[in-house]
């Protein structure tokens, strides 16, 4: 198990596989501040546009 771990600690690859999660995670939580911020804005502009047309 040492020996494992030793050769993943030096290996060059795995420090690929980390910045490609860290890049994935940073573009999940974008996409997840804009999904609210943007859920937001079409749900005034539905609200809106509903009380125009009940009107």
């Amino acid at each position: 198990m040492k020996s494992i771990t030793c050769r993943l600690w030096r290996d060059r690859g795995a420090q690929d596989l980390v910045e490609y999660t860290l890049l994935m995670a940073f573009l999940v939580l974008a996409s997840a501040a804009l999904y609210l911020n943007v859920s937001q804005t079409i749900n005034a502009l539905w609200t809106a546009i509903s009380s125009r047309l009940a009107t």
